[in-house]
């Protein structure tokens, strides 16, 4: 019998738990999941799999439960995935993650080879389902012996149709802190039509391109991180576009904006007299001094927005203005805006998520003297809150790879992404079964 070890339940985990429940008699598993608070664990996921307590800050406990593991999985928050890793190391056992590889996990590869361990990382939604959809396109055109001259990238986790009930068009489907702070890895780095392209972060949100998904109507994409990383992972030197973004409804980024422009992003300090404060008091605390304008003049004044703007529905909305008390006693002006949201923008009881990827790929067809644009889109509608969408396409893909392994069809050895065939093909195809699968459309214009 080989031991399955989950590390954390949150609430990207339900469908992953669910996928490999449903394999433990045919494969012979046992599945353990390992959380801070068991008690509240079981009454989600009820008798899927045996629960334990777990904190990865206490090392001999979490090395004894690792240790006992044929196969780890860690569902954690990505700054505590190198305290696993180097756990896994210490004890002989495959890895698998679907956070972004950072360099103190690159630093492990060595390691990892020699003891001939499979650790594999960005295998969730995005990073994950994005890697394997566009490796298998890529690597399709360039077998096809034609010319690859953009890739764009977006993804999304939104609200379904039927649950979209509020002037944002967004409600919470993940961790809302990194919601808050999206944006602030770093200057974005990306090429377009040969040149470099830089966006600081303050520009983000106003530098937006419309996205139209058959069925499901607009978008807008705002982009995201370095994308010349990809030029290298994807072996796509050359290419004059490469791009990649996140998915909102329209309208969006340009209202986000405001609270980045004010400063209510920011988690480099904290606030003072936080604990008398109301979300009123809050807003105010960003804008200049006036003794008679109201806050409500003053913020729109200091952000140019004009009184017919349909931004103003959407501050409003989020109660930004409301003599409430925001009931924190400490925090940075980032924590108090995720605490503002985590109440306005949570899903109901009867609400659904929805996720939305969609690629870009251009290229050339030198034979025919064509210059061809595909698009790759996917949509997925969740169950309910719990059965999300976001939980599917993070969970299932984790889960597939886990099987894949332990069957015996991944014999590689070091530290992998999944933009390798022999992990992409078997995935995607399984994907489709649960529903989770693209939809494709093509045009052809003359060779320019």
């Amino acid at each position: 019998m080989k031991r399955i070890l989950i590390i954390g339940a949150g609430r990207s985990s339900s469908s992953l738990i669910k996928y490999l429940h449903q394999h433990t008699a045919e494969y012979s598993w046992e599945l353990v999941v390992g959380d801070l608070d068991p008690e509240t664990t079981s009454q989600r996921i009820g008798h899927a799999a045996k629960l334990i307590q777990f904190d990865i800050l206490q090392e001999d406990e979490s090395s004894q439960a690792i240790a006992q593991a044929d196969l780890v999985i860690s569902m954690l928050p990505a700054k505590f995935h190198i305290l696993v890793a180097k756990l896994c190391l210490k004890h002989g056992k495959n890895l698998l993650t679907p956070s972004y590889v950072k360099n103190e996990m690159k630093v492990l590869e060595p390691e990892i080879k020699r003891q001939g361990l499979f650790f594999l990382n960005e295998m969730g939604l995005d990073p994950g389902i994005d890697h394997m959809s566009a490796m298998k396109e890529i690597d399709a055109i360039k077998a096809a012996g034609l010319e690859l001259l953009g890739f764009e990238s977006f993804t999304g986790g939104l609200v379904a149709p039927e649950s979209d009930d509020n002037p944002w068009h967004y409600k919470l489907t993940w961790n809302p802190r990194n919601v808050v702070l999206a944006g602030q890895e770093g200057t974005v780095k990306f090429r377009q039509e040969g040149n470099y392209k830089y966006i600081p972060y303050n520009r983000v949100f106003r530098r937006t391109e419309l996205i139209e998904i058959e069925g499901y109507g607009s978008f807008e994409g705002y982009a995201n991180r370095d994308s010349l990383q990809y030029i290298d992972r994807y072996d796509l030197q050359g290419i004059p576009t490469i791009y990649r973004g996140t998915l909102r409804r329209p309208g969006f980024c340009r209202a986000w904006n405001v609270f980045v422009q004010l400063g209510m992003t920011d988690d480099s300090y904290q606030m003072e007299g936080l604990s008398t404060m109301t979300r009123r008091d809050f807003t105010n605390s960003f804008l200049y001094y006036h003794p008679s304008d109201s806050v409500e003049t003053k913020l729109y004044h200091d952000q140019n927005i004009p009184q017919d703007s349909d931004i103003i529905g959407k501050l409003k909305w989020l109660g930004i203005f409301d003599h409430v008390p925001i009931g924190l006693n400490q925090g940075s002006p980032a924590q108090v805006l995720e605490h503002i949201l985590k109440d306005k923008w949570k899903l109901s009881p009867d609400d659904k998520d929805m996720i939305v990827m969609w690629h870009k790929f251009t290229y050339r067809d030198k034979l025919a003297k064509r210059v061809i644009e595909k698009h790759l889109s996917l949509v997925v509608i969740g169950d309910d809150p719990v059965n999300t969408a976001m939980a599917k396409t993070v969970g299932l893909p984790l889960g597939i790879a886990a099987k894949l392994l332990l069957t015996g069809k991944l014999k590689q050895s070091g530290l992998f992404l999944p933009t390798i065939p022999q992990i992409y093909l078997p995935v995607l195809a399984e994907l489709e079964q649960y529903g989770i699968g693209f939809r494709a459309q093509t045009s052809r214009s003359p060779q320019q």
